[in-house]
């Protein structure tokens, strides 16, 4: 039996409130720091701390300077879980081959839940899931800075972009807190074309995404399924929706939502997962980071960029002396120009690189309106292989 400890969690988010929840329900003193919270002194033997707190925060550093350990919620969480564990990071695609995987497994009939970064937070899943499950969880850089003891059966980084460097200060920093992950697993899993047999037909069988399915197919294999179940499962899947979603094809024009793509690393990771020429559709809120520091990463996919939203003239301004930039203001005028202007074998690419909010409620709803705008333009053509616009291939 763990003895009583005090213990001071930092977030009232989701993640914070499962970490308290977890900790009283083992009978420990529990405090939670939420808004302005001060630092309130006194003795404490542990911190868990959401990942949206980071090391520079006054609690953060507060807690060093009192000598209290710092834990994340997902060590926590992991530390209490008593069933298998599959992990997956990197900088884009990690929601998709989480759901995948526990979705295959699930289809198998064995239990599995989708945890972590992305679905439930790891200590709710310890309180309301039988440990006959597998736990395949979402790992952020965000949670690796205070997370030093996490072992899982299999993990793996999908991808490595230049991400977070508000938060992580450099590349290199960013990048060692992807890798440190690989430390604690007992198997590493990276992409291999021997699992391309099992990804004909599915949402994964196309450029864009192929080198994630291959990846999950491993960790699935680590999961103890054999090609047969993992080549059901890739035929089962459904896409999360607004992540390199391609939503039609027509005349060999390819149409990618990206909507969740809302930094200028995750657009120009989704430029280089096309593989080919694309006519971008970018710009929104945007976040404060330089565009100019994605040209090289885009000059030489990107025929025509379309802007977008507030930010539209400081992208144009950036980008005009490396590729064509047209200023179109809304989406609408903007997924009518590249349309009509796209050539077969071409992607229309929405993946703003920036918020949504000055022009829609959400990333979803861009997304969704792109789709609506593409269908609109094409359903009085008679036109040829043309996907369906809900995401299912």
């Amino acid at each position: 039996m763990r003895r009583t400890v005090n213990a001071l969690v930092l977030g009232n988010g989701s993640s914070g409130r499962w970490a308290a929840e977890l900790l009283r329900r083992e009978g420990h003193a529990v405090a939670v720091l939420d808004g302005n919270d001060a630092w309130p002194g006194g003795d404490w033997d542990l911190c868990v701390t959401s990942p949206g707190v980071p090391l520079s925060h006054p609690w953060q550093v507060a807690a060093r300077a009192a000598r209290v350990k710092v834990i994340s919620e997902l060590q926590l969480g992991a530390s209490r879980w008593k069933g298998r564990m599959l992990a997956v990071t990197g900088s884009k695609g990690k929601s998709s081959v989480v759901k995948l995987v526990a979705d295959a497994l699930n289809l198998a009939g064995i239990p599995a839940i989708p945890c972590g970064n992305f679905g439930k937070p790891l200590c709710e899943v310890v309180l309301s899931c039988e440990p006959e499950a597998w736990a395949i969880v979402e790992v952020s850089s965000f949670q690796m800075e205070t997370t030093d003891d996490f072992h899982p059966e299999a993990a793996a980084i999908l991808n490595l972009q230049e991400d977070h460097l508000d938060r992580h200060g450099s590349v290199e920093v960013y990048h060692g807190l992807k890798r440190k992950l690989l430390a604690g697993a007992k198997i590493t899993v990276v992409a291999d074309a021997a699992w391309d047999e099992c990804l004909a037909g599915s949402y994964f069988d196309n450029d864009i995404l192929r080198s994630n399915g291959e990846i999950a197919a491993g960790l699935l294999s680590a999961a103890g399924l054999d090609r047969d179940r993992i080549a059901a499962g890739f035929k089962a899947f459904e896409p999360l929706p607004h992540r390199m979603q391609r939503i039609a094809e027509i005349s060999g024009v390819r149409y990618v939502d990206d909507s969740k793509a809302t930094s200028l690393a995750a657009l120009a990771a989704g430029v280089e997962m096309c593989g080919g020429p694309v006519r971008l559709i970018a710009g929104g809120l945007a976040k404060g980071d330089d565009p100019a520091s994605v040209i090289p990463r885009l000059r030489s996919f990107v025929r025509k960029a379309y802007l977008i939203g507030r930010c539209a003239e400081h992208f144009f301004e950036a980008w005009r002396n490396a590729f064509p930039c047209e200023l179109c203001g809304t989406l609408e005028r903007a997924a009518v120009a590249a349309s009509s202007e796209a050539a077969a074998g071409e992607t229309v690419l929405l993946s703003p690189g920036a918020a949504s909010f000055d022009q829609f409620p959400g990333y979803g709803a861009r997304g969704d309106a792109f789709a609506g705008f593409v269908r609109r333009m094409h359903q009085s053509r008679r036109v040829t292989g043309v996907l369906p616009l809900d995401g299912s291939l």
